[in-house]
Order: structure tokens, then C-alpha cells, then sequence
């Protein structure tokens, strides 16, 4: 199993993610957890390109200060929603290591969050969503709970990912189990 930390970056790790304090609590946790026991946490980063303020070299761009990577932890680097696209290499490294288990969290909910645990789906990954460990802002179709719920409790449970309570996450991390 490894825990994947997607896009919880500076520009985007704020107040307007819903449940901005538990999410950040949990994905802390899930960090810890996954270090303790030696399961392997990779960091993917968005990068919207030069000049966007959100780029290689840009504040926006780091990883969230209370989510730091170690100097030993991978980091793959993204153009698209998915962390997934060819261009990053995480899907090959995972291949490479025959992971097939990937704990996922970070932001945003209905943008990379879906299209990468779509995505691993069909890549064969057994995709976990730990409870409140992945978020999102308003959009102007639904507000940031709307889509929290939407996803986490109807489109991915029995579809694309096991969503799981924040417990059962990090039992599995302990266990290192699916």
C-alpha cells in the first residue's frame, strides 16, 4: 500500500475547503500513520505552467506546510486533474513496485481527487478514500459540502474506491491491509 497526497499545496490548503480543520487534522494523521509503519508516502503536485502563480518555484506550488514531505519521499509533478496522465510517471512507478493498493487524499474533491481515484480504477488500483481526508471549494454547480458528499457517499463507494471511515484508514495503514 501507499498513501498518495495529492495536490496540498499552498494555494489551495485554506478555509474555503470544507471541514478546512478536520481535513487538515486527518490527512496529518494519515501521514504519521503511514510513516510509522513504513508504508511509502508520495506527494503529486499541480503545476499550471509559467507566469500562473502556481508553478515549479512558485510559494503557491509547495507542499502544505503541515503536510512537508521528507527528503526521502517521492513527488510527481501534474498538468491535468489526474495524477494518473502518463506525463507524471506515478502510474509507471507504481507498476514498477506492483503497488496495487493506494490510499488516497488531499484536494480538490471534484476535480484531481475524482479523476485520479476514476482513473486508478481503471488502471486496476484498489483506490481507498479515508472519511474527511479529502476536500474541495464552491463551485457554481454545487457548494463544497454538496460535492464532498456527492462523491465520498454516492459516486465512488461501490464504484471506483472503498470509502472508509478515518479509523478504518488507519487500521489498514497499521495492518498495512485492503
Amino acid at each position: 500500500m501507499v498513501l498518495l497526497v495529492v495536490d496540498a499545496q499552498n494555494g489551495i490548503v485554506d478555509e474555503r475547503l470544507y471541514e478546512f480543520r478536520k481535513f487538515v487534522g486527518n490527512i496529518k494523521k494519515l501521514i504519521g500513520a503511514a510513516r510509522e509503519q513504513g508504508i511509502e508516502v508520495i506527494y503529486v503536485q499541480h503545476d499550471d505552467g509559467p507566469d500562473t502563480g502556481f508553478s515549479i518555484g512558485d510559494d503557491e506550488f509547495e507542499v502544505y506546510s503541515e503536510f512537508q514531505p521528507m527528503p526521502d519521499e517521492k513527488r510527481f509533478i501534474k498538468s491535468v486533474c489526474s495524477a494518473f496522465k502518463k506525463e507524471s510517471g506515478l502510474l509507471e512507478y507504481l507498476t514498477v513496485k506492483e503497488e496495487k493498493d493506494v490510499m488516497i487524499c488531499g484536494i480538490m474533491t471534484d476535480f484531481c481527487i475524482n479523476a485520479t481515484v476514476e482513473a486508478g480504477f481503471e488502471h486496476g488500483l484498489h483506490m481507498i478514500v479515508p472519511a474527511y481526508a479529502n476536500s474541495t471549494q464552491d463551485n457554481e454547480y454545487m457548494t463544497r459540502e454538496q460535492a464532498y458528499h456527492y462523491y465520498n457517499e454516492f459516486l465512488w463507494p461501490e464504484r471506483y474506491a472503498d470509502c472508509v471511515p478515518m479509523d478504518r484508514a488507519l487500521e489498514l495503514l497499521k495492518n498495512d491491509i485492503a
